[in-house]
């Protein structure tokens, strides 16, 4: 008993300092995720000759409260056939249609933010990103991947900075892109 005691204590001195640990990881991993997504979207835009489409998740109460410029709810990627830049439903057995080529799940206890985003993210046939709703204008654009209940300016935090022509680098919450 006075073993298991002793060991009771410490793991409860010692729990407090693995939460930025776990955090810095769910950060990460958003970061990868989000990355995969953006080079993927890209791959299959120059493959079909653009139209491909990453579109923010908002299928729960939750996230349809959610604007426009939050992305922590998921997103999925899609190729938009008759170029109305929304999705249509899915007919699996038409050539092309409008079904999901990746859908990826809200991340856990994290909260992504797209500044000035309209929900969703255009990539033309050149690969090309675009975020102001048209793929004409290639815009750059910063996400921010923050852990819930913090700042952008925590030491957990991240920047994903997307450039117009697709390239990545990941910063700290605090630095600018």
């Amino acid at each position: 008993m006075v073993v298991i005691a002793i060991f009771a204590t410490l793991v409860a001195l010692a729990a407090p300092s693995f939460r930025p640990l776990v955090e810095r990881w769910r950060v990460r991993d958003a970061t990868e995720t989000l990355q995969s997504t953006i080079y993927y979207a890209r791959s299959e835009a120059i493959k079909r000759s653009g139209n491909v489409i990453i579109i923010k998740g908002g299928d729960t109460a939750v996230c349809s409260t959610m604007t426009t410029a939050q992305w922590s709810c998921g997103w999925s990627v899609f190729f938009d056939a008759n170029g109305n830049g929304t999705q249509d439903t899915c007919v699996p057995g038409a050539t092309p249609n409008e079904c999901e080529l990746q859908r990826v799940e809200a991340p856990t206890r994290l909260n992504i933010n797209l500044p000035g985003s309209t929900g969703r993210i255009t990539v033309d046939r050149w690969g090309m990103l675009s975020n102001t709703g048209g793929a004409a204008v290639p815009t750059a654009m910063a996400f921010e991947l923050i852990p819930k209940d913090k700042t952008i300016a925590d030491v957990s935090a991240a920047r994903v900075c997307v450039a117009s022509s697709g390239r990545i680098a990941r910063k700290k919450g605090s630095e600018a892109c």
